[in-house]
């Protein structure tokens, strides 16, 4: 038998479903000694009825992601029930929606990134799409609002608060590193 997975997965305010978007019953509140913190429990789909314990671990992983990310429209609760009920032997033909939070590259040049979205841009090719339909996103919590461009840089700020932390410091630490906004 694999490794025993967690059936729970921490997850950040800024990430939490839209209002009334948790149809599995999924997210739970808890208490800690700094406030209260929230996570979504994959155990609630076991109670429904799937056996979580037979999903390869990056399956579990990506079912986590859907139920932290579940908002009705992006990710449905189609998307949830269909990965819950993967089958190795048989795979579904269907897209996941991927929405990871953080992505963590060992060289920290950017080098990967682009060698990785140029291979994305040839696949699209060689599969009749417009290549140039391929390129990073721009996270947007917020649009439409006069004042959307301060709210999305708050929670950006919020979101990778330690690495900007991080270089605060190296530009206070060093002489000619200037951080610009």
């Amino acid at each position: 038998m694999g490794p025993k997975f967690h059936k729970t997965s921490f997850a950040s305010h800024e990430h939490a479903p839209a209002p009334n978007s948790n149809p599995f019953s999924a997210l739970d509140t808890f208490d800690t000694g700094h406030g209260s913190a929230q996570l979504y429990r994959l155990s609630t789909l076991e109670d429904a009825g799937d056996d979580l314990d037979r999903l390869p671990v990056s399956i579990r992983i990506l079912l986590e992601g859907l139920l932290r990310n579940h908002d009705g429209r992006s990710v449905t609760e189609e998307d949830v029930r269909n990965l819950a009920s993967y089958d190795p032997k048989n795979p579904a033909d269907e897209d996941i929606p991927f929405q990871p939070s953080r992505v963590l590259l060992q060289d920290f040049t950017g080098v990967p990134a682009v060698v990785g979205l140029a291979a994305l841009r040839s696949a699209m090719k060689r599969l009749g799409g417009d290549p140039q339909s391929t390129n990073p996103e721009v996270q947007v919590d917020h649009y439409g609002l006069p004042d959307a461009v301060q709210l999305n840089s708050e929670i950006e700020f919020r979101r990778n608060k330690e690495r900007y932390k991080f270089l605060r410091w190296g530009q206070q630490a060093f002489d000619d590193l200037p951080i610009r906004e």
